[in-house]
């Protein structure tokens, strides 16, 4: 496909969520990209412009590269349907589902497929008795946040009982309702996955090495302390099933176009367990995506005209395979 054959292209970038400022550096390297190969692409922020101009300006298709609320949650994608402007990734339903951890934690239990256990608490829930519940049920350390932000804004590592409570406040910051989550100790790694349906393949494992296991906010975007491996290194069956989970996790949720799954490989009998299926993931220089692509011969510029070329609707009679 043609770069002059996408039209008029805007990259949704920058928006109105908690992950703003890291919306802004991936759409502006996929408009720089996108530009370099002779697509006509422009920015358009949907938190300083009007949403409905995207069809009265005549644009023809959308990059989002929108992070978070308003952006990967399923809103931004309804509107483009109704105005009939064909966008990156998933539809609405599956943006929406993939955004709330709680509701995708629920799917993959009921799909069989391995996540750690979790318990949500309610504002209402924040009694001496709730908290013994959750360190009874879950154990220590555990994972405490929000259930519908990302680039790891509002999550907290309980390692001791006291530092429950003050973690349950700051994920409350958020949002009501707070997720807890059991650790699980070993390696961290993540899996992205291009195309749709059957037709969808999952990209090479990236294993992700953080300092004291730091992967936050500031490591994932901001320094040069996190190691990245891919190729993984992992033994090639555990790569596999790695991407048979990830392939059914997508599946499951209805994604398309483009994601990447978060895991957890648990270190004492290798087991990978799933986190949380991104449908709208960084494209920044630190991302993911992009380096796994690499592993396979695909560059940034080429990667992001290939995620360009798989805009769809919901409402299209068949989704676009992977070109």
């Amino acid at each position: 496909m043609s770069a002059q054959t996408f039209g008029k292209v805007a990259v949704l970038m920058g928006g109105a969520s908690a992950e703003r400022e890291i919306s802004l550096l991936s759409g502006t390297g996929v408009l720089k990209a996108l530009r370099a190969q002779g697509v006509d692409a422009h920015a358009f922020d949907p938190a300083e412009r009007e949403l409905w101009t995207l069809k009265a300006q005549g644009f023809a298709r959308c990059f989002i590269a929108l992070h978070g609320r308003f952006g990967e949650d399923g809103t931004i994608q309804g509107a483009l349907e109704l105005m009939g402007v064909p966008y990156t990734g998933s539809g609405v339903m599956a943006s929406s589902v993939a955004m709330d951890k709680v509701m995708t934690k629920r799917l993959l239990r009921a799909e069989g497929l391995p996540t750690p256990r979790s318990r949500v608490l309610g504002p209402e829930q924040r009694t001496e008795a709730d908290l013994a519940s959750v360190l009874a049920t879950l154990g220590l350390p555990l994972i405490v946040k929000p259930p519908h932000e990302g680039s790891s804004i509002g999550i907290s590592k309980v390692t001791q009982a006291e530092q429950l409570a003050p973690a349950l406040a700051l994920a409350a910051r958020y949002e009501p309702e707070v997720l807890c989550e059991e650790f699980i100790v070993g390696e961290e790694v993540t899996c992205p996955v291009i195309g749709s349906g059957a037709l969808a393949t999952a990209l090479p494992v990236v294993r992700i090495q953080a300092p004291d296991g730091a992967y936050d906010y500031q490591n994932k975007y901001f320094t040069d302390a996190v190691s990245y491996q891919c190729p993984s290194g992992l033994p090639v069956p555990e790569e596999a099933e790695i991407a048979r989970i990830v392939l059914a996790a997508y599946r499951a949720l209805g994604c398309r176009g483009w994601g990447r799954a978060d895991l957890m490989v648990r270190a004492s009998d290798r087991k990978p367990f799933l986190l949380e299926m991104n449908t709208s993931p960084g494209m920044t220089s630190h991302s993911l995506v992009p380096m796994s692509a690499r592993a396979q011969g695909v560059g940034y510029e080429d990667l992001c005209l290939r995620l360009l070329a798989l805009a769809t609707l919901d409402s299209s009679a068949a989704h676009r395979s992977t070109p």
